[in-house]
């Protein structure tokens, strides 16, 4: 099971790889598990300050294993899901970025989308598939698509199904950047590690459990917590290393998440 989903840390950056190239990294429960498990060890792994996701070969995902997908048609499909929803990138308190390098489609879109962010190869093929398949807009995927894109682009996607390049997805605001696709990982392991080095840890999981629990709230709910995460922050090392690192002109050392 540990080859499904490669693992390497290299300076605070955790590198995941789906790794199933000659189904296109088609999910399966196995790599699922496999893929939440990893996610889980650097959440309590000290020497993880961001992680990178993306796929072996020319895929990124490619949506739900055809013979899963034919199980469920005939009835025969037998297993024991995973109690951690497909949401449950978004719980873990470290940044997580999609590189998608290939095929992203129907629920390797959903695992690229809750990610915190998403950067693309130019080329890649992106497409939601569900409606060509007799299937709906799965995992939240219709909450998340319209907060992302707006409504009317959301359901673009969603109801034709239609297949679209990384270059769109970054136009339409599903990637934060697309670039080509032989610079991919570079460009977005080197982003990480901005993140791993000059980033308190402490302050983004802070600011990703705000940025995704905050689409819930109202704006005056929103700047009451804030206040009350502002206060806290004044009390952690963090804040202290942040300001002694500015004010001494160097790189800070903040300690890593506790």
């Amino acid at each position: 099971m540990s080859e499904l989903v490669l693992s390497e840390i290299d300076q605070g950056v955790l590198t995941l790889t789906f790794n199933r190239p000659e189904r296109l990294n088609a999910w399966t429960d196995a790599l699922g598990r496999r893929y939440f498990d990893l996610l889980a060890e650097a959440e309590r792994n000290p020497d993880v300050r961001a992680v990178v996701v993306t796929g072996a070969g020319r895929g990124f995902c490619s949506g739900a294993d055809f013979e899963t997908l034919g199980a469920l048609r005939d009835g025969t499909y037998d297993h024991t899901p995973d109690p951690r929803p497909a949401t449950y990138p978004t719980t873990i308190g470290k940044p997580v970025i999609a590189a998608v390098n290939g095929a992203c489609a129907g629920l390797g879109m959903v695992h690229a989308l809750v990610c915190d962010l998403v950067f693309t190869a130019e080329d890649a093929k992106w497409t939601t598939a569900f409606a060509r398949r007799g299937l709906i807009a799965e995992y939240g995927l219709a909450w998340i698509l319209p907060r992302l894109i707006g409504q009317q682009r959301a359901l673009d996607i969603l109801l034709s199904g239609r297949v679209f390049t990384g270059a769109e997805a970054r136009e339409l605001g599903l990637a934060v950047r697309a670039v080509p696709g032989d610079r991919l990982l570079d460009e977005t392991w080197a982003y990480a590690r901005e993140l791993a080095v000059h980033s308190s840890p402490a302050s983004m999981a802070v600011i990703k459990r705000q940025a995704w629990r905050d689409w819930d709230v109202t704006l005056a709910e929103s700047e009451k917590a804030a206040v009350a995460e502002m206060l806290a922050s004044f009390g952690r090392p963090d804040f202290a290393e942040g300001v002694s690192a500015f004010l001494e002109r160097r790189p800070p050392r903040f300690p890593p998440l506790g």
